[in-house]
């Protein structure tokens, strides 16, 4: 049976929906899972879209990610491989009147990432009246043929991904993968553990550097955002420009006392800490610490 095209109001509780689902696929995806995102219309306040949650999720290996195809379909999803899109692995729930899909990239699949999230934060902030009333005409011209709703709407959503790309910053981005693909907890020994914690930094030649935290018995330990700064000094850059920590749990976090001295001894007080990422919000490390003793530079 044919897919069949409604394009509706939007719902208020779509993200409700999103992060109900979220929660059932985040412990199968396990420790593979870089990020979860809620892409799509849907994900668009105000925007009418097919009532469908679309679900982008950023991996480590995607080679990993297929054996748990038995996993998602216990909870609902066919695994259809590519599915049209090298590089992307698809999942749907409801079959041909889907109601989830989700689509899997790994970290070499930055374009398509990008294209995605510039493309969702883009719409979030600009008028979309026009790409509403097209989908609705789209949706009453074409109600069982998905191919000929796509192809009527392909000329606009390259324009807006377009204007979406020219519009979007996608170092913060850049800066939360890398230090999530390096953030792997694991025991060293007896006494030592390591990755629980990572930063990611950018400097002011455009070089990223990333380190994770150390913890040790007798408290000689260091964080991930020293370890970057020592990655970054010791290839020869001493300025931080921009600079993310990402806690155990995914979320973004803050600098400790001691590495924020350091990076204002650094002459890093103008540097921006990541604080949000929907919608991106951020910090300078001089705010962190008002009343530090030092020069500022």
């Amino acid at each position: 049976m044919a897919q069949h095209i409604t394009v509706v109001d939007y719902d208020p509780a779509w993200p409700t929906r999103f992060a109900a689902e979220r929660a059932l696929l985040a412990p199968i995806f396990g420790d593979e899972a870089l990020a979860i995102w809620h892409i799509g219309s849907t994900a668009v306040p105000g925007l009418a879209a097919k009532p469908i949650i679309d679900i982008m999720v950023v991996v480590r290996d995607m080679a990993a990610v297929d054996a748990l195809a038995p996993q998602f379909a216990a909870v609902g999803y066919e695994y259809l491989g590519e599915f049209g899109l090298p590089g992307r692995h698809y999942l749907r729930k409801g079959g041909d009147e889907r109601t989830h899909q989700i689509h899997i990239f790994g970290l070499e699949s930055e374009a398509q990432i990008v294209r995605h999230l510039a493309l969702r934060d883009y719409l979030r902030g600009h008028d979309t009246t026009a790409y509403a009333q097209l989908k609705r005409q789209l949706a009453q011209r074409f109600p069982y043929d998905i191919e000929g709703y796509c192809d009527g709407k392909d000329a606009l959503v390259k324009e807006l991904e377009q204007q979406a790309l020219a519009w979007y910053d996608p170092i913060w981005l850049c800066l939360y993968l890398k230090a999530r693909a390096v953030q792997r907890p694991r025991c060293i020994g007896s006494y030592v553990e390591a990755g629980q914690v990572a930063a990611a930094l950018e400097s002011d030649h455009g070089a990223i550097f990333c380190g994770v935290c150390l913890d040790t018995a007798c408290s000689l330990g260091m964080c991930a955002e020293r370890n970057a700064i020592g990655t970054m000094l010791t290839a020869g850059s001493s300025t931080v420009k921009r600079l993310v920590v990402v806690m155990s749990d995914g979320r973004l976090g803050l600098p400790c006392g001691a590495c924020c001295e350091l990076l204002l001894q650094l002459g890093a007080g103008a540097a921006e800490l990541l604080l949000e990422t929907e919608p991106v919000r951020t910090i300078t490390i001089s705010a962190l610490l008002p009343q530090w003793w030092g020069e500022r530079r």
